[in-house]
C-alpha cells in the first residue's frame, strides 16, 4: 500500500481547517460522482480517492495519527488491520520472548518494567507506532497468571455511512477480533450485524451489546458503541431534518413559469411548480421529503430545493432572433414615454 497525500488528494494544505476540507471534499465529490459521471471509470477511481482521503482527514483523531506517521501511516494501517491487532491497545505490536522449552510468550508492561525500570525507554511515536498509548494502555499480563474476574470494557468505533444511508436506514455487518479483559488477543472472530435505524443522526452512539471485550473469570463481556459519522452528500444538504437540494431552472422558465424535476433521497423525483418571476436562489419548499424522525417513517422534515438558474452556454439562430427582440423591447419600454 502505497503512501498517498490525503491533503493533495483533496487539494487542500495540510493547514486546511475542518470546515475547509469538508468543503473541498463536497467539491471534488460531487464533481467527480459515478452519478454524474456514467461509464467514466477514471472519474469512479478518484471518487474513491476523494472519500478514501476524506475518511482520514475528515475524522480528527486519524488525521492526527496521519499527521504524526506521515510515510509511515501506511504500516500502522496495515498493522491496525492484522488479524492480531489488539483490541483497546490502537494496534498490535506484540512484545515476545523466548522462554526455553516452553517456546514464546508476550512480555506484559511489568516484565518491560523489569527490564528498563520506571522511565519509559520508548519514544512517544514508538507507542504510538506499534502500541496505541504505552504498555499501560492494555498489554499482555504474564503468562501463567490467574486472570482477575472482571466485566470486558466497552469497546468504541466509529461507522461512516452515507445520507442515503441515514435515510433509509441500513444494516452493516462487521468483522469483530474480541480481546479480553486480561489484554490477550482472541483468535477468533465473529461477524457482527448491526442495524442502523432510518433518520440517524451525525454523533448518534449505537450500542450492541455483549459485543465488546471479553471479561475475565466468567465475567459479562463489554459492550460495542458504534458513533455515527454521515458523508457529505454531492447533492444533498442535512440541516436536522430538512434536506437541501439544488433545483436547475431554464432561465425561460425562471421568467414566464413551468415546473420543474427535484431530486429526493427517496429515488423518486418530485415536480416543483415554478412561478413567473422566480429568482436564483430562492428557497422553495417541498413538505415531508426531509429525514425521517427515528422510529417514525410517517414523521418526516421538509425538502427545500435552492433555485439555480440556468442560462444556455449556446442558441440556435431562432433562439438568438427571439433574445434580442425581447432585448429591444426591454429597451424600448425604458426609453417609452410615461
Amino acid at each position: 500500500m502505497d503512501f498517498k497525500d490525503y491533503y493533495a488528494v483533496l487539494g487542500v494544505p495540510k493547514t486546511a481547517s475542518e470546515k475547509e476540507i469538508k468543503a473541498a471534499y463536497r467539491k471534488l465529490a460531487r464533481k467527480h460522482h459515478p452519478d454524474v459521471n456514467p461509464g467514466d471509470a477514471a472519474a469512479e477511481l478518484r471518487f474513491k480517492e476523494v472519500n478514501e482521503a476524506y475518511e482520514v482527514l475528515g475524522d480528527a483523531a486519524k488525521r492526527q495519527k496521519y499527521d504524526e506517521l506521515g510515510a509511515n501511516w501506511k504500516y500502522y494501517e496495515q498493522m491496525q488491520n492484522q488479524p492480531g491487532a489488539r483490541a483497546g491497545a490502537g494496534g498490535g505490536f506484540d512484545w515476545r520472548v523466548h522462554t526455553g522449552p516452553e517456546g514464546f510468550h508476550s512480555m506484559g508492561p511489568e516484565e518491560i518494567e523489569e527490564l528498563f525500570g520506571q522511565t519509559n525507554p520508548f519514544s512517544d511515536f514508538f507507542w504510538t507506532f506499534f502500541g496505541g498509548g504505552g504498555p499501560e494502555a492494555g498489554a499482555p499480563q504474564r503468562r501463567g497468571r490467574r486472570q482477575r474476574a472482571m466485566r470486558g470494557r466497552d469497546i468504541e468505533h466509529e461507522l461512516m455511512i452515507t445520507l442515503e444511508e441515514a435515510f433509509h436506514g441500513t444494516t452493516r455487518r462487521l468483522a469483530m477480533q474480541h480481546g479480553s479483559a486480561s489484554g490477550e488477543a482472541s483468535r477468533e472472530q465473529r461477524t457482527v450485524e448491526v442495524r442502523v435505524p432510518a433518520g440517524v443522526r451525525e454523533g448518534a452512539r449505537l450500542r450492541v451489546s455483549g459485543e465488546g471485550e471479553r471479561g475475565g473469570g466468567g465475567q459479562r463481556a463489554g459492550d460495542l458503541y458504534l458513533r455515527i459519522r454521515i458523508a457529505p452528500d454531492a447533492r444533498f444538504e442535512r440541516r436536522e431534518r430538512d434536506l437541501y437540494v439544488k433545483a436547475s431552472v431554464p432561465v425561460t422558465t425562471a421568467v414566464v413559469g413551468g415546473e420543474v424535476e427535484v431530486p429526493t433521497l427517496a429515488g423518486r423525483p418530485v415536480r416543483l411548480r415554478v412561478p413567473a418571476g422566480t429568482q436564483s436562489g430562492q428557497r422553495m419548499r417541498v413538505r415531508g421529503h426531509g429525514m425521517p424522525a427515528v422510529g417514525s417513517t410517517d414523521d418526516r422534515g421538509d425538502l427545500y430545493a435552492v433555485v439555480d438558474i440556468q442560462v444556455p452556454r449556446a442558441l440556435t439562430d431562432e433562439e438568438r432572433a427571439h433574445y434580442e427582440a425581447l432585448v429591444a423591447l426591454a429597451q424600448n419600454k425604458k426609453v417609452s414615454p410615461v
